[in-house]
Protein backbone atom coordinates (compact mmCIF):
# COMPACT_ATOMS: atom_id res chain seq x y z
CA UNK A 1 0.00 0.00 0.00
CA UNK A 2 2.79 2.38 0.98
CA UNK A 3 4.73 1.48 -2.19
CA UNK A 4 1.71 2.21 -4.36
CA UNK A 5 1.16 5.58 -2.68
CA UNK A 6 4.81 6.53 -3.19
CA UNK A 7 4.68 5.51 -6.84
CA UNK A 8 1.52 7.54 -7.35
CA UNK A 9 3.11 10.63 -5.75
CA UNK A 10 6.21 10.31 -7.93
CA UNK A 11 4.15 9.94 -11.08
CA UNK A 12 1.98 12.90 -10.09
CA UNK A 13 5.06 15.06 -9.46
CA UNK A 14 6.55 14.07 -12.82
CA UNK A 15 3.26 14.85 -14.57
CA UNK A 16 3.03 18.25 -12.88
CA UNK A 17 6.67 18.99 -13.72
CA UNK A 18 6.06 18.03 -17.34
CA UNK A 19 3.00 20.26 -17.54
CA UNK A 20 4.87 23.16 -15.94
CA UNK A 21 7.85 22.74 -18.26
CA UNK A 22 5.60 22.58 -21.31
CA UNK A 23 3.73 25.70 -20.26
CA UNK A 24 7.00 27.53 -19.50
CA UNK A 25 8.45 26.66 -22.89
CA UNK A 26 5.28 27.80 -24.63
CA UNK A 27 5.31 31.09 -22.73
CA UNK A 28 9.01 31.58 -23.49
CA UNK A 29 8.45 30.87 -27.15
CA UNK A 30 5.52 33.22 -27.22
CA UNK A 31 7.51 36.01 -25.51
CA UNK A 32 10.60 35.74 -27.73
CA UNK A 33 10.38 38.59 -30.26
CA UNK A 34 11.01 37.92 -33.94
CA UNK A 35 14.28 38.39 -35.76
CA UNK A 36 14.54 41.56 -37.85
CA UNK A 37 13.07 41.16 -41.35
CA UNK A 38 15.48 39.65 -43.84
CA UNK A 39 16.73 36.46 -45.46
CA UNK A 40 17.78 33.21 -43.82
CA UNK A 41 18.89 31.46 -47.00
CA UNK A 42 19.94 27.83 -47.18
CA UNK A 43 21.07 25.44 -44.43
CA UNK A 44 24.76 25.71 -43.52
CA UNK A 45 25.68 28.43 -46.07
CA UNK A 46 22.84 30.87 -45.44
CA UNK A 47 22.59 33.64 -48.05
CA UNK A 48 26.07 33.26 -49.49
CA UNK A 49 24.83 32.11 -52.93
CA UNK A 50 22.66 35.23 -53.30
CA UNK A 51 25.38 37.49 -51.94
CA UNK A 52 28.02 36.12 -54.32
CA UNK A 53 25.70 36.81 -57.24
CA UNK A 54 24.99 40.37 -56.14
CA UNK A 55 28.23 42.31 -55.74
CA UNK A 56 29.03 44.69 -54.21
CA UNK A 57 27.38 43.45 -51.04
CA UNK A 58 26.48 46.85 -49.63
CA UNK A 59 24.41 47.76 -52.69
CA UNK A 60 22.59 44.41 -52.53
CA UNK A 61 21.82 44.94 -48.83
CA UNK A 62 20.67 48.49 -49.50
CA UNK A 63 18.30 47.30 -52.23
CA UNK A 64 16.89 44.54 -50.01
CA UNK A 65 16.21 46.97 -47.17
CA UNK A 66 14.49 49.40 -49.54
CA UNK A 67 12.30 46.61 -50.94
CA UNK A 68 11.38 45.48 -47.41
CA UNK A 69 10.90 49.10 -46.28
CA UNK A 70 12.90 48.52 -43.11
CA UNK A 71 15.66 50.29 -41.21
CA UNK A 72 16.92 47.06 -39.63
CA UNK A 73 17.47 43.78 -41.45
CA UNK A 74 18.91 40.34 -40.70
CA UNK A 75 20.75 38.29 -43.30
CA UNK A 76 22.24 34.93 -42.31
CA UNK A 77 25.72 34.22 -43.64
CA UNK A 78 26.80 30.71 -42.71
CA UNK A 79 25.58 30.31 -39.13
CA UNK A 80 25.96 34.01 -38.32
CA UNK A 81 23.09 36.48 -38.12
CA UNK A 82 24.34 39.73 -39.69
CA UNK A 83 22.22 42.71 -38.64
CA UNK A 84 22.20 45.88 -40.78
CA UNK A 85 20.95 49.19 -39.33
CA UNK A 86 20.10 52.52 -41.02
CA UNK A 87 18.10 54.08 -38.16
CA UNK A 88 19.75 56.62 -35.80
CA UNK A 89 17.35 55.60 -33.03
CA UNK A 90 18.30 51.94 -33.30
CA UNK A 91 21.97 52.88 -33.67
CA UNK A 92 21.81 54.81 -30.40
CA UNK A 93 20.12 51.87 -28.67
CA UNK A 94 22.94 49.62 -29.88
CA UNK A 95 25.92 51.84 -29.11
CA UNK A 96 24.59 53.72 -26.09
CA UNK A 97 21.89 51.90 -24.19
CA UNK A 98 23.31 48.42 -24.87
CA UNK A 99 26.90 49.38 -25.57
CA UNK A 100 28.29 46.76 -23.17
CA UNK A 101 26.44 43.95 -24.96
CA UNK A 102 27.76 45.02 -28.37
CA UNK A 103 31.34 45.83 -27.32
CA UNK A 104 33.01 42.84 -28.93
CA UNK A 105 34.35 42.29 -32.44
CA UNK A 106 33.86 39.61 -35.06
CA UNK A 107 36.32 36.71 -35.02
CA UNK A 108 36.82 36.42 -38.78
CA UNK A 109 39.71 35.51 -41.03
CA UNK A 110 40.31 38.94 -42.54
CA UNK A 111 40.47 40.75 -39.18
CA UNK A 112 42.63 38.00 -37.68
CA UNK A 113 45.14 38.42 -40.50
CA UNK A 114 45.12 42.24 -40.42
CA UNK A 115 45.72 42.33 -36.65
CA UNK A 116 48.34 39.55 -36.59
CA UNK A 117 46.15 37.36 -34.41
CA UNK A 118 44.22 40.12 -32.59
CA UNK A 119 47.16 42.02 -31.10
CA UNK A 120 45.62 45.43 -31.81
CA UNK A 121 43.01 47.84 -30.49
CA UNK A 122 40.41 48.05 -33.28
CA UNK A 123 40.09 44.45 -34.49
CA UNK A 124 40.46 42.54 -31.20
CA UNK A 125 37.37 40.98 -29.59
CA UNK A 126 36.39 42.08 -26.09
CA UNK A 127 39.33 40.67 -24.13
CA UNK A 128 42.30 41.71 -21.98
CA UNK A 129 44.43 42.37 -25.06
CA UNK A 130 41.88 44.84 -26.40
CA UNK A 131 41.68 46.62 -23.04
CA UNK A 132 45.47 46.85 -22.91
CA UNK A 133 45.86 48.23 -26.43
CA UNK A 134 42.91 50.57 -26.00
CA UNK A 135 44.65 52.14 -22.96
CA UNK A 136 47.91 52.38 -24.89
CA UNK A 137 46.28 54.20 -27.80
CA UNK A 138 43.93 56.45 -25.83
CA UNK A 139 46.36 57.58 -23.11
CA UNK A 140 49.78 56.91 -24.60
CA UNK A 141 49.49 57.88 -28.26
CA UNK A 142 46.33 59.89 -28.94
CA UNK A 143 46.09 61.89 -25.72
CA UNK A 144 45.71 65.70 -25.85
CA UNK A 145 49.31 66.04 -24.65
CA UNK A 146 50.61 63.83 -27.46
CA UNK A 147 48.46 65.68 -29.99
CA UNK A 148 50.11 68.96 -29.02
CA UNK A 149 53.57 67.33 -28.95
CA UNK A 150 53.16 66.19 -32.57
CA UNK A 151 51.91 69.56 -33.84
CA UNK A 152 55.14 70.57 -35.59
CA UNK A 153 55.21 67.33 -37.59
CA UNK A 154 51.64 67.87 -38.76
CA UNK A 155 52.50 71.47 -39.73
CA UNK A 156 55.41 70.35 -41.90
CA UNK A 157 53.19 67.94 -43.80
CA UNK A 158 50.44 70.46 -44.57
CA UNK A 159 53.18 72.82 -45.79
CA UNK A 160 54.49 70.02 -48.01
CA UNK A 161 50.94 69.53 -49.36
CA UNK A 162 50.68 73.18 -50.47
CA UNK A 163 54.14 72.99 -52.00
CA UNK A 164 53.16 69.84 -53.93
CA UNK A 165 49.94 71.36 -55.30
CA UNK A 166 51.66 74.66 -56.11
CA UNK A 167 54.24 72.88 -58.26
CA UNK A 168 51.45 71.05 -60.06
CA UNK A 169 49.64 74.34 -60.70
CA UNK A 170 52.73 75.83 -62.36
CA UNK A 171 52.75 73.24 -65.17
CA UNK A 172 49.34 72.89 -66.78
CA UNK A 173 47.36 73.72 -63.65
CA UNK A 174 45.77 70.26 -63.41
CA UNK A 175 45.97 68.54 -60.05
CA UNK A 176 44.99 64.96 -59.25
CA UNK A 177 43.32 65.72 -55.93
CA UNK A 178 43.00 62.05 -54.96
CA UNK A 179 46.74 61.52 -55.31
CA UNK A 180 47.48 64.73 -53.37
CA UNK A 181 45.02 63.89 -50.58
CA UNK A 182 46.00 60.24 -50.18
CA UNK A 183 49.72 61.00 -50.16
CA UNK A 184 49.16 63.84 -47.69
CA UNK A 185 47.50 61.37 -45.31
CA UNK A 186 50.17 58.73 -45.93
CA UNK A 187 53.03 61.20 -45.51
CA UNK A 188 51.43 62.63 -42.39
CA UNK A 189 51.01 59.22 -40.76
CA UNK A 190 54.56 58.14 -41.59
CA UNK A 191 55.87 61.41 -40.18
CA UNK A 192 53.97 60.97 -36.91
CA UNK A 193 55.05 57.35 -36.52
CA UNK A 194 58.54 57.17 -38.02
CA UNK A 195 59.53 60.86 -38.07
CA UNK A 196 60.07 60.59 -41.82
CA UNK A 197 57.89 61.40 -44.80
CA UNK A 198 59.22 58.70 -47.12
CA UNK A 199 60.53 55.16 -46.70
CA UNK A 200 62.88 55.76 -49.63
CA UNK A 201 64.42 58.92 -51.04
CA UNK A 202 61.30 60.03 -52.86
CA UNK A 203 61.36 61.63 -56.30
CA UNK A 204 63.91 64.24 -57.33
CA UNK A 205 61.26 66.96 -57.11
CA UNK A 206 60.37 65.94 -53.54
CA UNK A 207 57.25 64.00 -54.40
CA UNK A 208 56.51 60.49 -53.03
CA UNK A 209 58.51 57.72 -54.63
CA UNK A 210 57.84 54.15 -55.69
CA UNK A 211 58.10 52.88 -52.10
CA UNK A 212 55.36 55.21 -50.87
CA UNK A 213 53.06 54.36 -53.77
CA UNK A 214 53.61 50.64 -53.14
CA UNK A 215 52.98 51.04 -49.41
CA UNK A 216 49.82 53.09 -49.98
CA UNK A 217 48.49 50.54 -52.47
CA UNK A 218 48.95 47.81 -49.86
CA UNK A 219 47.09 49.83 -47.21
CA UNK A 220 44.08 50.46 -49.47
CA UNK A 221 44.00 46.81 -50.56
CA UNK A 222 43.76 45.66 -46.92
CA UNK A 223 41.02 48.20 -46.26
CA UNK A 224 39.05 46.89 -49.23
CA UNK A 225 39.08 43.26 -48.08
CA UNK A 226 39.08 43.36 -44.28
CA UNK A 227 35.50 42.62 -43.11
CA UNK A 228 34.80 42.29 -46.84
CA UNK A 229 32.16 39.54 -46.51
CA UNK A 230 34.70 36.93 -47.56
CA UNK A 231 33.81 33.25 -47.69
CA UNK A 232 36.49 32.45 -45.11
CA UNK A 233 35.02 35.05 -42.73
CA UNK A 234 31.65 33.32 -42.43
CA UNK A 235 32.35 29.76 -43.58
CA UNK A 236 35.61 29.03 -41.74
CA UNK A 237 35.57 25.36 -42.76
CA UNK A 238 36.15 26.59 -46.34
CA UNK A 239 38.98 28.91 -45.35
CA UNK A 240 41.68 26.47 -46.47
CA UNK A 241 40.39 26.55 -50.05
CA UNK A 242 40.37 30.38 -50.26
CA UNK A 243 37.60 30.19 -52.84
CA UNK A 244 37.26 33.96 -53.32
CA UNK A 245 40.99 34.72 -53.01
CA UNK A 246 40.53 37.11 -50.06
CA UNK A 247 43.04 35.28 -47.85
CA UNK A 248 45.81 35.45 -50.46
CA UNK A 249 45.06 39.08 -51.33
CA UNK A 250 45.17 40.24 -47.70
CA UNK A 251 48.34 38.27 -46.96
CA UNK A 252 50.09 39.72 -50.02
CA UNK A 253 48.99 43.25 -49.13
CA UNK A 254 50.20 42.84 -45.53
CA UNK A 255 53.59 41.67 -46.81
CA UNK A 256 53.77 44.73 -49.01
CA UNK A 257 52.92 47.11 -46.16
CA UNK A 258 55.16 45.49 -43.56
CA UNK A 259 58.05 45.18 -46.02
CA UNK A 260 58.57 48.91 -45.47
CA UNK A 261 57.42 49.29 -41.87
CA UNK A 262 59.02 46.35 -40.05
CA UNK A 263 62.69 47.13 -40.88
CA UNK A 264 62.15 50.66 -39.55
CA UNK A 265 60.74 49.24 -36.31
CA UNK A 266 63.47 46.62 -35.90
CA UNK A 267 66.18 49.20 -36.46
CA UNK A 268 64.65 51.66 -34.00
CA UNK A 269 64.26 49.01 -31.28
CA UNK A 270 67.92 48.08 -31.70
CA UNK A 271 68.95 51.74 -31.47
CA UNK A 272 67.18 52.10 -28.12
CA UNK A 273 68.57 48.83 -26.81
CA UNK A 274 72.13 49.80 -27.71
CA UNK A 275 71.81 53.30 -26.28
CA UNK A 276 72.19 54.93 -29.71
CA UNK A 277 68.90 56.79 -29.20
CA UNK A 278 67.86 58.51 -25.99
CA UNK A 279 65.24 61.12 -26.96
CA UNK A 280 61.68 60.29 -27.97
CA UNK A 281 60.74 61.97 -31.24
CA UNK A 282 57.71 60.13 -32.61
CA UNK A 283 54.97 57.58 -31.93
CA UNK A 284 57.30 54.64 -32.54
CA UNK A 285 59.64 55.89 -29.81
CA UNK A 286 56.68 56.19 -27.46
CA UNK A 287 55.57 52.62 -28.20
CA UNK A 288 59.07 51.26 -27.56
CA UNK A 289 59.47 53.08 -24.24
CA UNK A 290 56.11 52.28 -22.64
CA UNK A 291 56.67 50.39 -19.37
CA UNK A 292 54.50 48.16 -17.20
CA UNK A 293 54.31 48.27 -13.40
CA UNK A 294 57.55 46.26 -13.17
CA UNK A 295 59.39 48.67 -15.48
CA UNK A 296 59.50 46.09 -18.26
CA UNK A 297 58.55 46.89 -21.84
CA UNK A 298 54.77 47.06 -22.04
CA UNK A 299 54.59 46.12 -25.71
CA UNK A 300 56.34 43.32 -27.56
CA UNK A 301 57.88 44.01 -30.95
CA UNK A 302 55.07 42.02 -32.60
CA UNK A 303 52.45 44.13 -30.82
CA UNK A 304 54.17 47.33 -31.99
CA UNK A 305 54.33 46.11 -35.58
CA UNK A 306 50.68 45.05 -35.60
CA UNK A 307 49.48 48.28 -34.00
CA UNK A 308 51.42 50.47 -36.40
CA UNK A 309 49.82 48.63 -39.32
CA UNK A 310 46.41 49.23 -37.76
CA UNK A 311 47.29 52.90 -37.22
CA UNK A 312 48.03 53.19 -40.94
CA UNK A 313 44.71 51.56 -41.82
CA UNK A 314 42.80 53.88 -39.52
CA UNK A 315 44.22 57.25 -40.61
CA UNK A 316 44.68 57.34 -44.37
CA UNK A 317 41.40 56.62 -46.16
CA UNK A 318 38.74 58.59 -44.28
CA UNK A 319 40.19 62.14 -44.50
CA UNK A 320 41.42 61.78 -48.09
CA UNK A 321 38.10 60.46 -49.40
CA UNK A 322 36.03 63.11 -47.59
CA UNK A 323 38.13 65.98 -48.92
CA UNK A 324 38.17 64.67 -52.50
CA UNK A 325 34.35 64.46 -52.51
CA UNK A 326 33.96 67.81 -50.68
CA UNK A 327 36.12 69.68 -53.19
CA UNK A 328 34.31 68.05 -56.13
CA UNK A 329 30.93 69.07 -54.69
CA UNK A 330 32.17 72.61 -54.00
CA UNK A 331 33.53 73.04 -57.54
CA UNK A 332 30.05 72.13 -58.81
CA UNK A 333 28.49 74.64 -56.40
CA UNK A 334 30.76 77.73 -56.64
CA UNK A 335 28.70 79.65 -54.07
CA UNK A 336 29.70 77.13 -51.39
CA UNK A 337 33.36 77.27 -52.42
CA UNK A 338 33.27 81.07 -52.43
CA UNK A 339 31.72 81.20 -48.95
CA UNK A 340 34.41 78.89 -47.57
CA UNK A 341 37.16 81.00 -49.17
CA UNK A 342 35.68 84.19 -47.73
CA UNK A 343 35.65 82.66 -44.25
CA UNK A 344 39.32 81.75 -44.62
CA UNK A 345 40.20 85.21 -45.92
CA UNK A 346 38.38 86.84 -43.00
CA UNK A 347 39.90 84.60 -40.30
CA UNK A 348 43.38 84.04 -41.73
CA UNK A 349 43.99 86.51 -44.54
CA UNK A 350 46.01 86.02 -47.71
CA UNK A 351 49.49 86.70 -46.39
CA UNK A 352 49.88 83.48 -44.40
CA UNK A 353 48.69 79.87 -44.48
CA UNK A 354 45.89 78.62 -42.27
CA UNK A 355 47.13 76.81 -39.14
CA UNK A 356 45.54 74.48 -36.60
CA UNK A 357 45.11 77.41 -34.19
CA UNK A 358 42.63 78.92 -36.69
CA UNK A 359 40.36 75.88 -36.82
CA UNK A 360 37.98 76.86 -33.98
CA UNK A 361 36.96 79.91 -36.06
CA UNK A 362 36.43 78.01 -39.33
CA UNK A 363 32.95 76.64 -38.80
CA UNK A 364 31.91 76.78 -42.44
CA UNK A 365 35.00 74.93 -43.63
CA UNK A 366 34.29 72.29 -40.99
CA UNK A 367 30.67 71.80 -42.06
CA UNK A 368 31.85 71.41 -45.67
CA UNK A 369 33.97 68.47 -44.51
CA UNK A 370 31.21 67.12 -42.29
CA UNK A 371 28.69 67.16 -45.13
CA UNK A 372 31.11 65.11 -47.24
CA UNK A 373 31.34 62.54 -44.45
CA UNK A 374 27.54 62.36 -44.36
CA UNK A 375 26.90 62.10 -48.08
CA UNK A 376 30.04 60.28 -49.20
CA UNK A 377 31.40 57.92 -46.51
CA UNK A 378 34.54 56.02 -47.46
CA UNK A 379 33.17 52.68 -46.22
CA UNK A 380 29.65 51.31 -46.47
CA UNK A 381 29.58 50.00 -42.88
CA UNK A 382 31.35 50.54 -39.60
CA UNK A 383 33.58 47.84 -38.10
CA UNK A 384 31.18 45.06 -36.96
CA UNK A 385 29.99 44.94 -33.36
CA UNK A 386 29.25 41.50 -31.92
CA UNK A 387 26.57 40.75 -29.31
CA UNK A 388 27.94 38.86 -26.32
CA UNK A 389 24.47 37.58 -25.34
CA UNK A 390 20.88 37.39 -26.58
CA UNK A 391 19.12 40.75 -26.47
CA UNK A 392 16.29 42.78 -27.98
CA UNK A 393 16.71 45.95 -30.05
CA UNK A 394 13.77 47.92 -31.41
CA UNK A 395 11.44 45.05 -30.59
CA UNK A 396 13.53 42.54 -32.54
CA UNK A 397 15.46 39.56 -31.21
CA UNK A 398 19.25 39.81 -31.68
CA UNK A 399 20.86 36.42 -30.96
CA UNK A 400 24.18 36.04 -29.21
CA UNK A 401 27.20 36.31 -31.56
CA UNK A 402 25.27 38.33 -34.13
CA UNK A 403 27.33 40.76 -36.21
CA UNK A 404 25.81 44.25 -36.12
CA UNK A 405 26.76 46.73 -38.84
CA UNK A 406 25.67 50.34 -38.95
CA UNK A 407 25.24 51.52 -42.53
CA UNK A 408 27.22 54.74 -42.92
CA UNK A 409 25.51 55.41 -46.23
CA UNK A 410 22.09 54.43 -44.90
CA UNK A 411 22.33 56.67 -41.86
CA UNK A 412 23.71 59.65 -43.75
CA UNK A 413 21.09 59.40 -46.51
CA UNK A 414 18.07 58.49 -44.37
CA UNK A 415 15.26 60.65 -45.78
CA UNK A 416 13.36 60.41 -42.51
CA UNK A 417 16.23 62.23 -40.80
CA UNK A 418 17.72 64.46 -43.49
CA UNK A 419 15.88 66.87 -45.79
CA UNK A 420 17.10 66.53 -49.39
CA UNK A 421 19.53 63.81 -48.33
CA UNK A 422 21.20 63.46 -51.75
CA UNK A 423 22.09 67.16 -52.03
CA UNK A 424 25.37 68.53 -50.69
CA UNK A 425 24.26 71.27 -48.24
CA UNK A 426 26.93 72.10 -45.61
CA UNK A 427 24.78 74.70 -43.86
CA UNK A 428 22.46 71.92 -42.60
CA UNK A 429 25.05 71.26 -39.86
CA UNK A 430 25.09 74.84 -38.52
CA UNK A 431 22.71 75.23 -35.59
CA UNK A 432 23.61 78.87 -34.95
CA UNK A 433 26.63 81.08 -35.63
CA UNK A 434 28.05 80.55 -32.13
CA UNK A 435 27.64 76.77 -31.99
CA UNK A 436 30.74 74.59 -32.03
CA UNK A 437 30.98 72.33 -35.06
CA UNK A 438 32.29 68.78 -34.57
CA UNK A 439 32.85 66.31 -37.38
CA UNK A 440 31.50 63.48 -35.22
CA UNK A 441 27.73 63.17 -34.68
CA UNK A 442 27.05 61.68 -31.27
CA UNK A 443 23.36 61.31 -32.16
CA UNK A 444 24.46 58.82 -34.85
CA UNK A 445 22.47 60.49 -37.62
CA UNK A 446 25.67 59.99 -39.59
CA UNK A 447 28.87 58.08 -38.92
CA UNK A 448 32.07 60.01 -39.67
CA UNK A 449 33.93 58.49 -36.71
CA UNK A 450 32.55 55.64 -34.61
CA UNK A 451 31.46 56.34 -31.02
CA UNK A 452 30.80 54.36 -27.86
CA UNK A 453 32.87 51.80 -25.98
CA UNK A 454 34.48 50.67 -29.24
CA UNK A 455 34.52 54.18 -30.67
CA UNK A 456 37.39 55.77 -32.57
CA UNK A 457 40.07 57.08 -30.15
CA UNK A 458 41.55 59.21 -32.93
CA UNK A 459 38.66 61.61 -33.51
CA UNK A 460 40.80 64.67 -32.74
CA UNK A 461 43.65 63.57 -35.01
CA UNK A 462 41.28 62.48 -37.81
CA UNK A 463 39.29 65.70 -37.60
CA UNK A 464 42.44 67.82 -37.61
CA UNK A 465 43.90 66.02 -40.62
CA UNK A 466 40.63 66.35 -42.53
CA UNK A 467 39.96 70.02 -41.84
CA UNK A 468 43.56 71.11 -42.40
CA UNK A 469 43.68 69.22 -45.71
CA UNK A 470 40.48 70.87 -46.97
CA UNK A 471 41.34 74.31 -45.55
CA UNK A 472 44.80 74.41 -47.12
CA UNK A 473 43.50 73.33 -50.52
CA UNK A 474 40.71 75.89 -50.74
CA UNK A 475 42.69 78.69 -49.09
CA UNK A 476 45.77 78.22 -51.22
CA UNK A 477 44.14 77.74 -54.62
CA UNK A 478 41.16 78.67 -56.77
CA UNK A 479 39.58 75.47 -58.10
CA UNK A 480 37.56 74.86 -61.24
CA UNK A 481 36.75 71.94 -63.51
CA UNK A 482 39.48 71.26 -66.10
CA UNK A 483 39.32 73.64 -69.09
CA UNK A 484 38.20 72.31 -72.46
CA UNK A 485 35.91 69.83 -70.72
CA UNK A 486 32.54 69.64 -68.97
CA UNK A 487 31.88 72.59 -66.66
CA UNK A 488 30.87 70.27 -63.82
CA UNK A 489 32.67 67.39 -62.10
CA UNK A 490 31.04 63.99 -62.66
CA UNK A 491 29.88 62.97 -59.16
CA UNK A 492 29.56 59.24 -59.72
CA UNK A 493 30.57 56.49 -57.31
CA UNK A 494 32.73 53.60 -58.43
CA UNK A 495 30.91 50.35 -59.21
CA UNK A 496 32.55 48.35 -56.46
CA UNK A 497 32.92 50.94 -53.71
CA UNK A 498 32.22 54.48 -52.54
CA UNK A 499 35.21 56.34 -53.96
CA UNK A 500 34.61 58.64 -56.91
CA UNK A 501 34.45 56.55 -60.07
CA UNK A 502 37.24 58.67 -61.53
CA UNK A 503 39.87 60.43 -59.40
CA UNK A 504 39.13 64.13 -59.09
CA UNK A 505 41.35 66.08 -61.48
CA UNK A 506 40.77 69.82 -61.14
CA UNK A 507 42.38 73.05 -62.30
CA UNK A 508 44.19 74.97 -59.56
CA UNK A 509 45.44 78.59 -59.57
CA UNK A 510 47.35 80.08 -56.65
CA UNK A 511 45.24 82.70 -54.81
CA UNK A 512 47.49 83.88 -51.95
CA UNK A 513 50.28 86.46 -51.87
CA UNK A 514 53.29 85.23 -53.89
CA UNK A 515 55.65 85.39 -50.90
CA UNK A 516 53.58 82.68 -49.14
CA UNK A 517 54.54 80.15 -51.81
CA UNK A 518 58.11 81.43 -52.14
CA UNK A 519 58.76 80.66 -48.47
CA UNK A 520 57.61 77.07 -49.01
CA UNK A 521 59.79 76.59 -52.09
CA UNK A 522 62.98 77.76 -50.36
Amino acid sequence: METGTTSFCINLCLLLALCFATKWLCLKKRKTPPLPPGLMGYPIVGCFPEMMKNKPTFRWVQQLMQEMNTEIACIRLGNTHVIFVTSPQLARELLRKQDVIFASRADVLSARLASNGYLTAIFSPNCDQWKKMRRVIASGVLSPTMHQWLHNKRSKEVDHLVKYVFKQSLTNGLVNVRVAAQHYCGNMTRKLIFNKRFFGTGMEDGDPGMEEEDHLHGVFTILKYVYGFGIGDYLPWLEVFDLDGHKRIIKDALKKVRKYQDPEIDQRVEMWQQGMKKIQEDILDVFINLKDSNNNSLLSIEEIKAEITEFMLATIDNPSNAVEWALAEMINQPDILDRACKELDQVVGKDRLVDESDLPMLNYVKVCAKEAFRLHPVAAFNVPHVSIKDTTVGGYFIPKDSHVLLSRRGLGRNSRVWKDPLIYKPERHIINKDSKVLLVDHELRMLSFSTGRRGCPGIVLGSTMTIMLLARLIQGFSWTAPPNGPSNIDLVESDGGLLMAKPLVAHAVARLEPNVYLKLMQ
